[in-house]
């Protein structure tokens, strides 16, 4: 894991498209902006767990057995 010291208003810059900037510090919290493309999903951590495990479960209960889909013309 890189760790970074930033102040308010400096930056950060993943690969050539990506800028997380802190935009304030308040006491123990810190206000960040993501500035990313479009097609790049940015979730809070909590966020992104939730959607993981919704993913698995729907691919779990997606399984469909071909004997159980109706046959052509029946």
């Amino acid at each position: 894991m890189l760790v970074l010291s930033r102040r308010a208003n400096q930056a950060i810059v993943i690969g050539p498209d990506i800028v997380v900037r802190v935009l304030d510090i308040r006491g123990d919290q810190v206000r960040i902006g993501v500035d990313a493309p479009r097609s790049v999903a940015v979730h809070r951590e909590e966020v992104a767990a939730e959607i993981r495990q919704s993913n698995e479960e729907a691919a779990r209960s997606a399984t469909v057995v071909s004997t159980d889909l109706p046959r052509p013309g029946a």
